[in-house]
């Protein structure tokens, strides 16, 4: 039987009667008071998860930043220091090893935040593949990561606003701590990197502050509702990027693993599309359930906020426009579902 791992806060959660469970090789807090309640706070003040056991790799050297170039789908020309890029790590086939956020540290040392499911994966990847003058190591048992998300996140935690995809050092209540006004939850927010030992005082203070607990079960439908992928349920090394919409992501007239293949797709066309839906009937639907016009769910939920079903899925391309009408079967009972524009639900209007 495996041992989970647990972070430097496991204490904290279960003084605060949190649910734990099993999740990517490490005992998690699912929920506190509930994810409803959580996932309304998120999207109406505030909440904080504990997401260190993510992993975190530094690469550097004179040759990073080209052999990170061959490795990544984004064009990491575009990064400056104090800058940060939504990325994917692709196999020769234009599937999804790992999606990633990189930020770049220095004029050479980047650092990548990686799904804790493919840690050790995305690590040999990446080090198999070094070119001389580059050189790669796992953080990622030195820092914890702390996730503060929603409208106000920044003035709880008495930071000035900054751009997305930005980074810089900062301190709250004394704690040095890295600022990434990065997220996965579609608010305005931080993800706080700091060093291991510091991980409950930066806790303690950010609740202190009135931020809300929140666990893994908000922190996914609140991913869902705004349409962020989840590495292994809505992509992998099986999918590639345009199929999954993440065409974005793709820098197409540079050079990197399985980049011919993409090139291809999407110049053919995928003949299927990752899409978003929500039930027009009662229902909440499920990974792997099946859709009668062709294709199968790979997230589904509740909306805390909508109050329906939704989900995303692979669906048969000529079945995707916004506005058509599609079948789920839940365990054996036929629902419709309407195809609707990405975010599902969109913080900013609603």
């Amino acid at each position: 039987m495996q041992t989970l791992l647990r972070t430097p806060l496991y204490e904290r959660h279960v003084a605060l009667g949190a649910r734990m469970v099993p999740f990517a090789g490490w005992e998690m807090p699912v929920q506190y008071e509930g994810v409803i309640p959580e996932h309304r706070a998120v999207r109406e003040d505030c909440g904080i998860f504990d997401v260190s056991h993510m992993g975190e790799l530094e690469v550097e050297g004179p040759k990073a930043r080209e052999h990170l170039q061959s490795l990544l789908s984004n064009n990491l020309d575009k990064v400056e220091v104090g800058g940060a890029q939504y990325t994917l790590l692709t196999n020769e086939a234009g599937g999804i090893v790992d999606d990633l956020i990189v930020y770049r540290l220095e004029e050479c040392r980047y650092l990548l935040v990686i799904n804790a499911s493919n840690q050790e994966t995305d690590f040999e990847w990446i080090r198999d593949r070094e070119i001389r003058g580059s050189d790669t190591r796992d953080a990622s048992d030195r820092y914890a990561l702390l996730a503060v998300q929603g409208p106000r996140s920044l003035e709880r935690l008495g930071l000035d606003d900054a751009p997305t995809f930005t980074w810089a050092m900062g301190e709250i209540d004394g704690i040095e701590c890295m600022v990434n006004r990065t997220g996965y939850t579609g608010e305005k927010g931080v993800e706080l990197m700091v060093m291991e030992e510091d991980a409950t005082a930066l806790w303690d203070a950010a609740v202190a502050r009135g931020v809300t607990p929140a666990g893994l079960g908000a922190r996914d439908t609140l991913r869902l509702e705004v349409c962020y992928p989840l590495h292994g349920n809505d992509i992998g090394p099986e999918t590639d990027a345009i199929s999954a919409a993440l065409g974005w992501t793709c820098a197409l007239d540079k050079d990197f693993t399985g980049v011919e293949k993409l090139r291809k797709v999407k110049a053919e066309g995928p003949a299927r599309k990752l899409v978003a839906f929500v039930m027009t009937e009662s229902g909440i639907p499920r990974q792997g359930m099946q859709i009668a016009e062709g294709g199968e769910v790979t997230s589904g939920s509740h909306s805390p906020m909508l109050d329906k079903g939704i989900g995303m899925g692979y669906f048969d391309s000529a079945h995707t426009a916004p506005g058509t009408n599609v079948t789920i079967d839940l365990r054996g009972r036929e629902r419709r579902a309407e195809i609707v524009k990405k975010p599902i639900y969109n913080p900013e209007v609603e």
